[in-house]
């Protein structure tokens, strides 16, 4: 076969920059090498997408998929398959639940030697802020670390090496070092010492419905925080990430730093824009989460944060564990994180394109665009153009259906999304021009996830993050 593409993909709506637009896309050596109204193939293979909305692969900058040591939550093989079938063609997994948690340069490495051959589809990590470890920061930047991740509230773990979270010290010389390096800063934020005095209460008073733990996590407790962490950064110059953001004023509070020239960018959760504390109620402990699901005038009020441009991405924050672990009627003892990798991309369409009319345009960026220029991926990934990686997805717009639990490819098959109906469906991904994903055949054996060093971009020449 004489042709300058392995193969091309014929008639799909491709979802750029500037719009949806029916083109042909010509794929070579795993790279976007072309995109016209038609490309002559000189016989090479062809995909034929036709009826299909053509989506860039989405980039999950907040996953936990726990290994080494806790992959009997969830491992790089179960997690990296559900996120390949929602579409997620790279994700970014925290530096916790693992056992030992990502805190220095050798777990790093651990880490890639374990998901080499196992992920379905590529793959970033984060390194580690916690008390004791401030002298690796710099190893797991020249590591290729995507960039770091503290908790200003417990992370959750009890275990004596388990990851903790930063006390105030900690964070402002972590912010120093981070800003020395030109990483950037992953800030889970909620103030501590609110959230577990209310916690304590709580449970004292044999308060332990699912209400009871939301008031536990009040807005307060994340607006604190958020303003406490702006304000260290604003003395170090620490470029700043908040992840899961759940409430209008603490996103307020980061759009008015933003507007002062602060480096700072925010995330929200699928089920932080969809769910609602009586959600949770009825759902049960399957929808707990940190912060905590809020009421429907703050989810309103994200949806018109996000159609402001206040919101910068989408992320999952894919929490699994054991369902037992979730089973208890206790609130507070019920493990907090909600499994929702899978649904990612379907849910956002649906939502935010399907029913509020928000462009495709504007939905690819928050998945996909607006996490690689934050994260230095955009070299070659985000979007779909020549030069990019060959990250795409096909999406049936016409094909409505329910979540069910067998469909489920997480380890421990639970979800807050379970019975939830969707009105758009994911049919196939490609990760760098292979086929990762099919609707009815599932994700194939072969596993062929690269590692993407944030210190190496696609060109080889050597730089710090982004």
């Amino acid at each position: 076969m004489n042709s300058e593409f392995d193969f091309i993909v014929r008639n799909g709506n491709l979802v750029q920059q500037s719009g949806v637009f029916k083109l042909d896309m010509g794929i070579r050596d795993g790279c976007i090498t072309a995109i016209e109204p038609r490309l002559e193939g000189g016989g090479c293979p062809e995909v034929d997408a036709a009826g299909m909305t053509v989506m860039p692969g989405g980039i999950d900058v907040h996953v936990h998929l726990n290994e080494p040591g806790m992959g009997h939550w969830e491992g790089f093989r179960t997690g990296s398959a559900s996120l390949a079938a929602g579409g997620t063609t790279t994700y970014a997994d925290m530096p916790l639940n693992g056992r030992p948690p990502t805190v220095t340069a050798k777990t790093l490495h651990h880490k890639i030697e374990l998901a080499e051959g196992n992920s379905a589809v590529d793959y970033a990590l984060w390194g580690g802020l916690m008390p004791g470890y401030l002298d690796r920061l710099d190893e797991l930047a020249g590591a290729g670390a995507i960039g770091f991740k503290a908790f200003m509230s417990s992370p959750g773990m009890t275990g004596e090496d388990d990851f903790r979270e930063v006390d105030d010290q900690t964070l402002l010389l972590g912010m120093e070092a981070i800003a020395r390096l030109g990483g950037i800063l992953a800030l889970h934020a909620e103030n501590e010492e609110m959230v577990s005095a209310l916690a304590e209460e709580a449970r004292q008073a044999g308060r332990t419905g699912a209400y009871d733990y939301s008031a536990s996590r009040p807005v307060e407790a994340e607006v604190e925080a958020v303003k406490r962490a702006l304000t260290y950064a604003k003395q170090t110059g620490c470029r700043l990430h908040f992840v899961h953001m759940s409430s209008v004023e603490a996103l307020a509070v980061i759009t008015a730093a933003k507007r002062q020239g602060m480096d700072v960018t925010s995330e929200v959760c699928t089920h932080h824009l969809i769910l609602t504390e009586d959600d949770l109620a009825v759902i049960g402990p399957a929808a707990k989460c940190a912060p905590p699901l809020r009421n429907q005038a703050e989810i309103d009020g994200l949806w018109e944060a996000l159609v402001r441009g206040e919101i910068d991405m989408i992320a999952s924050d894919h929490s699994p564990c054991p369902t037992e672990l979730k089973a208890s009627e206790n609130f507070f003892e019920a493990w907090g994180g909600v499994s929702g990798a899978q649904h990612r991309m379907e849910l956002m369409i649906d939502e935010a394109y399907l029913k509020r009319g928000i462009p495709l345009s504007k939905v690819a960026e928050l998945l996909s665009g607006a996490p690689a220029d934050r994260f230095g991926l955009s070299e070659r990934k985000g979007r779909l153009a020549a030069g990019q990686d060959a990250d795409f997805v096909f999406i049936d717009l016409e094909h409505s259906y329910r979540v069910e639990r067998a469909e489920l490819l997480y380890l421990h098959p639970h979800s807050p999304f379970i019975g939830r109906g969707i009105d758009c469906k994911v049919m196939a991904t490609y990760c760098r021009g292979n086929l990762v994903y099919a609707a009815g055949s599932g994700v194939p054996e072969g596993r062929e996830g690269f590692f993407l060093s944030a210190s190496i971009p696609k060109t080889g020449e050597k730089k710090v993050f982004g």
